[in-house]
């Protein structure tokens, strides 16, 4: 019995359910080789974290070194210089700087249960203020306050015992220090190999010469290069924005100022991730500190005169006329990798595979449609 060719309508839909069908199994295997690479990132985190800070910090000192050795300065020494350098500034950071962030650390959460309960009596008073707040304020002072006043004084605890947590998740303390110790050399190594490791690094391609290999090489090349403008760009826009939150926050008689800075500006290195994060506790201890509107208007003033500098001046000096990874591409890369590798390393790690997806897309997918098209 022979079987009736398709119409049109029908090819259709089959065509349609066995895309559908493809792209099932394709996500399927997508999940299956990241749930393994978490699973291998969650054992090898000792060894994997001190490649990563320094293969990051190589991004960034690989310029200084440059230019000293275009000084004439063999690259070893050149690099023992920049080793020198960074360990004065480290060692000014650490005197002159992490003392006042840990005091301002230990007052903070010790103040956030007063924080948080002066927080809810303004509230509640602006509320019996207001005409259409005498309802809203029984079930503020019934449920939702507590609730708030709970969150906002357990918080701090929540986030070391969570920190903790993932270092013990991560690897034995022994381990950890001892990979992390490592750090320095890696980082020497790296900076000294960089021009045999850029001018050679196809040869350890395990592919013979053909079109493939150079697809390989142009897709590594780019991922590469992206990379570079992520880390070193981000670790700069970063930088100067904790100096400009700190400066802020000082001008305006803001308490913990260098704490939320430094906060503000390092959780920065994502996108918008510390405009997100710090916004909301710097306008309470503003509300709080000063019991008035305008120091809360000005703090968020501050924010948007930082972030206005940042796009106007810092970015586009650092970055220039490139083309980076874009910033939402880069926050969807970092949650998606964290959720399926399990903690920060693997959203990190997930950067790299971001750009490389991003290089595909370019190279064989969008490009030539528009050609096509």
């Amino acid at each position: 019995m022979s079987v009736p060719a398709p119409t049109p309508r029908q090819a259709r839909i089959l065509w349609a359910a066995l895309t559908a069908l493809a792209v099932g199994v394709m996500l399927a295997l997508a999940g299956i080789v990241f749930w393994g690479l978490g699973w291998v990132i969650d054992r090898l985190t000792a060894v994997l974290l001190p490649l990563a800070i320094a293969g990051g910090i190589a991004y960034l000192l690989d310029p200084v070194v440059d230019f000293f050795q275009r000084s004439k300065i063999p690259r070893p020494r050149a690099i023992l210089l920049v080793f020198l350098l960074a360990i004065v500034v480290v060692v000014i950071f650490a005197r002159a700087v992490v003392p006042r962030l840990l005091v301002e650390s230990k007052e903070l959460i010790d103040h956030a249960p007063a924080y948080a309960q002066e927080a809810r009596d303004k509230f509640s008073g602006w509320l019996a203020g207001t005409s259409l707040g005498a309802k809203a304020k029984i079930a503020w002072d019934s449920h939702l306050a507590t609730e708030i006043q709970n969150w906002l004084g357990q918080v701090a605890p929540v986030i070391s015992k969570w920190i903790l947590a993932e270092l013990t998740k991560v690897a034995s303390w022994v381990g950890l220090l001892g990979g992390l110790a490592m750090t320095p050399v890696y980082l020497f190594y790296f900076l000294l190999e960089k021009e045999e490791i850029s001018g050679r690094w196809t040869d350890y391609l395990p592919l013979r010469e053909s079109r493939a290999k150079e697809e390989v090489v142009f897709v590594l090349t780019s991922v590469n290069d992206y990379l570079i403008i992520f880390f070193r760009g981000q670790m700069l826009v970063a930088l100067s924005d904790a100096i400009l939150y700190t400066v802020g926050f000082v001008a305006i008689g803001l308490d913990y100022a260098l704490l939320l800075g430094c906060l503000v500006g390092l959780l920065s290195f994502v996108p918008y991730m510390g405009v997100f994060i710090g916004l909301i506790p710097t306008l309470l201890i503003a509300a709080t500190q000063f019991h008035d509107w305008l120091h809360p208007l000005l703090a968020l003033g501050v924010f948007g005169l930082v972030q206005t500098i940042e796009g106007l001046l810092i970015a586009p000096k650092i970055l220039g006329d490139r083309v980076g990874l874009h910033p939402l591409t880069i926050i969807v890369g970092l949650l998606i990798g964290m959720a399926l590798m399990g903690n920060l390393v693997g959203g990190l790690l997930a950067i790299p595979l971001t750009a490389a997806l991003r290089v595909i897309m370019f190279r064989y997918v969008w490009r030539k449609r528009s050609v096509r098209t």
